[in-house]
């Protein structure tokens, strides 16, 4: 009897310790899991770093600037087998800026929809890793790019395609903020908010410059949030390389029922590469394996 009044006494007090060591439990648990991203995100820069120094010439800007959301996307929410890449309920993703295509190559390689050694062979004479992704040629892709804008299109076309065949599944897209410039971005966002289409995720790589040089110069789209709410969709703005506002902002576009989502990423063109980083040459730029070995190197001393 003494012990059941002793517990019942303490039953107030032990469910709080109970409920606090779940909280910390899963604080412990989600920082686990960030710095296993980090790493997976470092490692497909090293890949990117790496190709484009063998080839000699590549888009390394972009590409950098998209590692994080194509990490996450790959290693938590996308529905995805490496194994069966065309299987009809699977998720899809369209990388409209696709001269970014290093980035998606890296990380389809790390997820293994096909060999690491294909990197090497990067837009080189019989490669089935072209500059411009082709989903003809590389397992894993969902959407031909070329021709700026028009990604977009086709990524609202597969998301009411999933909906009028009863396909429970999520199109996410990639855009660039110079793309943006291009009128057929804008259609698509009209036709995307008048089906309704909260099956459709898109992310605007908000690193501020194009190939001609800074944005606001070339053709300015801020206020780029309220571009897109007056448009009819749901907007986030966040940090593009971290991890955490990447996975609320995911979640919450997940939760979205009536309206397609927009998550605005700000990122620095070049992340991660030295020599690069932060620069409008980077877009598409020219250095050797050396150069790489070295940016590799640099690479490895941030945390």
């Amino acid at each position: 009897m003494v012990l059941i009044k002793t517990l019942k006494k303490h039953k107030n007090i032990i469910c709080f310790i109970d409920y606090n060591f779940l909280i910390l439990k899963g604080v412990f648990m989600e920082l686990a899991r960030e710095n296993e991203l980090k790493l997976v995100a470092k490692d497909i820069r090293k890949k990117v770093i790496e190709m484009i120094g063998y080839l000699g010439v590549g888009h390394i800007g972009g590409s950098m600037s998209i590692v994080e959301v194509l990490t996450i996307l790959y290693y938590k929410y996308l529905n995805i087998d490496p194994e069966n890449p065309l299987k009809e309920d699977r998720d899809l993703f369209v990388l409209s800026k696709g001269h970014s295509g290093p980035a998606l190559y890296a990380t389809l390689a790390s997820k293994g929809f096909f060999p690491e050694d294909w990197l090497k062979t990067l837009n080189q004479g019989g490669t089935r890793l072209p500059s411009h992704v082709d989903r003809n040629k590389t397992p894993g892709v969902d959407m031909t790019a070329g021709s700026l804008g028009q990604g977009l299109s086709a990524a609202v076309g597969m998301a009411l395609g999933s909906r009028l065949s009863n396909i429970n599944n999520r199109v996410y897209c990639i855009i660039g903020d110079g793309e943006s410039n291009e009128g057929q971005i804008w259609e698509a966002a009209m036709a995307a908010a008048q089906f309704k289409l909260s099956n459709l995720i898109v992310f605007t790589d908000y690193n501020k410059m194009q190939i001609d040089g800074y944005l606001h110069e070339i053709m300015n789209i801020e206020d780029i949030t309220s571009k897109w709410l007056s448009f009819g969709w749901y907007v986030q703005r966040i940090n593009g390389h971290c991890f955490q506002s990447l996975d609320f902002a995911i979640e919450r576009a997940l939760n979205e029922k009536c309206r397609p989502s927009m998550i605005i990423l700000d990122t620095i063109k070049g992340k991660g590469f030295s020599p690069g980083e932060g620069k409008v040459d980077s877009h598409n730029m020219t250095f050797d394996i050396k150069v790489a070995e070295k940016a590799i190197e640099d690479l490895e001393c941030i945390q």
